[in-house]
């Protein structure tokens, strides 16, 4: 897509599935299934399954306002109203939720010695089996679906669906026509990572000023570090990226850099959808 280059003072005033990621359900229940209470409460993140017992044992606990002190007790979790210390939860047999990532942060599971994604969620949403769906470089900033669904998470990430991922990119130096050309026709990437063959890629030059371009571009694939090696194939450097949308679903403008939301049910069929831009 060609488009117009707007150019201006400055526009630059503003400012894996990880390796390790598996999509493990066990001890998540099936839809409707009776569950123990403890297990309910422990995946809820309200505490150990230790923890919990006491809870319950204490006589905190009221579901459907009626208080239970067994923790082997079962109820249908997802259809009854639970009640922590005069504190309402929600059970959901499933959770997604889109995060806005910062920088800084790692896209995996866990890791020894750096902050992932998963520190930046309340420990429910580990619990209940959430993982990233893809991966967004530890610089790379923006959208990102962490999801209990792994069916839903393999379709984001399954080239052949090709699920659209839109960036915005600033880097050095302006675009030519020679280089969009060459995006949208798709890069061979040779380097020292690899070689391999990027698809047509969809770009924007977005503002261009002071020997610097706000680039938008729309991939269907993720091959490591793919965007930052794209432009350096045609002799720019990136320097700084962030996802801005997965399908149709953009990135809530409200969420503040660490923030997170679940998704509604209308937002979930925008995921697979082809955007228009």
């Amino acid at each position: 897509m060609r488009c117009t280059v707007l150019i201006t003072g400055s526009v630059f005033s503003r400012r894996s599935i990880p390796g390790d990621a598996k999509y493990d359900t066990e001890g998540v229940t099936a839809m409707g299934e009776q569950i123990r209470l403890d297990k309910c409460l422990a995946m809820l993140g309200i505490g150990s399954r230790s923890e919990v017992k006491q809870i319950i044992r204490r006589g905190q606990v009221r579901i459907n306002g009626i208080v239970l002190s067994d923790p082997n007790q079962k109820l249908d979790a997802e259809n009854s109203e639970i009640e922590v210390a005069g504190i309402p939860y929600t059970y959901k047999f499933e959770r997604t939720v889109m995060l806005n990532k910062p920088a800084g942060v790692l896209t995996a599971a866990r890791d020894r010695k750096q902050r992932t994604v998963m520190d930046l969620l309340p420990a429910m949403y580990t619990a209940m089996g959430c993982m990233p769906a893809g991966r967004l470089d530890k610089d790379t900033t923006g959208l990102l679906i962490l999801t209990s669904n792994g069916a839903l998470a393999h379709r984001l990430i399954d080239p052949n669906k090709e699920v659209g991922k839109t960036y915005e990119a600033v880097i050095d130096g302006l675009m030519s026509d020679m280089d969009i050309t060459a995006f949208e026709q798709g890069i061979t990437v040779q380097d020292a990572d690899g070689t391999f063959e990027a698809k047509p890629a969809r770009v924007c030059v977005m503002e261009s000023g002071e020997g610097k371009s706000l680039v938008r571009l729309r991939i269907a694939e993720g091959k490591y570090h793919q965007v930052k090696r794209m432009f350096a194939m045609c002799g720019h450097t990136v320097l700084t990226l962030k996802r801005v949308a997965i399908g149709r679903l953009l990135l809530d403008p409200s969420l503040e850099p660490g923030a997170y939301r679940e998704l509604t049910e209308d937002e979930y069929p925008l995921l697979e959808q082809e955007d228009k831009w």
